[in-house]
């Protein structure tokens, strides 16, 4: 082959295991620039908040600008609460999978706020459906840590008996959806979920959330067609955290300078948004649920973060990208950035920091050893038998029968 003739195109990242961790590439609008249109704005109007990057929170840890969505001193002590028990949570699993006492986990570690400030933004009546990393949205909404952690572990009270991963979770009181280990199948349920509320006249509207690789899947583009063409009222998050496992965000990018650009090519109306900054998600969030109850449709929101862990149990990311590379990440830390916010307003320190890191860790330890009364991953009790032909139909076939009778269950 000729040196100048054109060769088969695979993007690659910027930087490599072994090189210096790098994100001068990256042109971010800073944080109050971008300016916040009225909800009711046609979508093709969003072009430059899909370019752009929505900020509230500057380098002083001040909030500016527009989208500033001024909550009280309370309600943003509320989100930092959420936000260190879902960290604090993730570590504690973390060790506990180490120590083989359950199969599998995955962390949330530095996109705390996509889950949590979209959580509180929702009305608790909203459907969700969330992907793998969005245990914050279930500590937002109340749900029992000792629940959380028998699902986990698939003792004798994990709701889902024993049927679904560890994180994968479900919990039908809190409007929280199954979450699915087949990738981006939440987008459609979700716009179909919000096309039956907005046919019944219901003010509630449907949540989710995918992980940019998965924008790469079929799902992505018929939910997008769908919200569009019904101008559900939905809002679909796109998060991303720049790895989709060991395939960084430019191989599900394409050539698209952005994954918010995508929406425009259904008419939604779109916004990329600083994801690690509370205030900025919730902000995003909030605008978006009042143009979906006001019925003007669907919105795209990409949430720029980064994932600072591994992408779960089963993997090692040094196996494809810089050490500390999350340790410059330009954006930083969400649960830092805000709890500075809070500092600087006089409404937060560092002693009563410390005694709610210690309270959530002591809160944690105890609703494991709560948790193992219900049965271990080794020893049980596990969910029964007989369940495995359960939840399914609402009268057995004759092969279920059989298939029953002849284990004696």
């Amino acid at each position: 082959m000729a040196q100048d003739e054109p060769r088969f195109h695979v993007p690659a990242p910027h930087v490599r295991p072994g090189d210096t961790p790098d994100f001068s590439h990256l042109d971010l609008q800073a944080a109050g620039e971008a300016p916040r249109p009225d909800p009711s704005v046609a979508g093709m109007e969003t072009r430059d908040l899909a370019l752009g990057l929505i900020g509230v929170l500057d380098h002083n840890h001040q909030a500016v600008g527009d989208w500033d969505p001024k909550l009280k001193p309370d309600v943003l002590r509320e989100g930092l609460r959420h936000m260190m028990l879902t960290r604090t949570y993730d570590d504690r699993m973390l060790k506990l999978q180490r120590q083989g006492k359950m199969s599998f986990y995955m962390k949330s570690t530095g996109e705390e706020a996509v889950a949590v400030a979209g959580a509180m933004a929702l009305d608790k009546g909203d459907m969700v459906f969330p992907s793998y990393r969005q245990q914050g949205i279930l500590f937002a909404r109340g749900r029992d840590i000792v629940d959380m952690m028998c699902h986990c572990i698939s003792n004798s009270r994990d709701n889902l008996k024993g049927r679904q991963l560890p994180v994968h979770y479900t919990w039908a009181e809190g409007n929280f959806f199954s979450i699915s280990g087949n990738l981006a199948t939440q987008f459609p349920q979700a716009v179909g979920y919000a096309m039956a509320c907005q046919y019944k006249g219901d003010k509630q509207i449907a949540a989710s959330w995918i992980g940019e690789g998965s924008t790469a899947e079929g799902d992505f583009h018929g939910a997008l067609v769908l919200a569009s063409t019904y101008k559900a009222p939905v809002i679909l998050n796109v998060v991303n955290n720049q790895w989709a496992i060991s395939t960084f965000q430019g191989i599900a990018a394409g050539q698209s300078p952005s994954f918010a650009l995508k929406g425009l090519g259904y008419g939604l109306a779109s916004l990329r948004v600083d994801g690690n900054d509370f205030l900025a998600v919730y902000a995003a969030t909030q605008w978006a649920a009042e143009r979906a109850r006001a019925g003007h449709g669907a919105t795209v929101i990409e949430t720029f973060t980064y994932r600072a862990d591994a992408h779960s149990t089963s993997d090692d990311p040094s196996g494809y990208r810089p050490k500390g590379e999350n340790e410059i990440w330009p954006l930083g830390d969400p649960i830092a950035r805000l709890k500075n916010h809070l500092i600087g307003l006089g409404e937060w320190d560092e002693a009563r920091h410390t005694a709610l890191e210690k309270e959530q860790n002591e809160l944690v330890i105890a609703s494991y050893k709560e948790a193992e009364s219900y049965g271990t991953l080794h020893d049980g009790p596990l969910s029964p038998v007989n369940s495995i032909f359960e939840d399914v139909y609402a009268e057995q076939d004759w092969r279920l029968r059989r298939q029953r009778q002849d284990l004696g269950v």
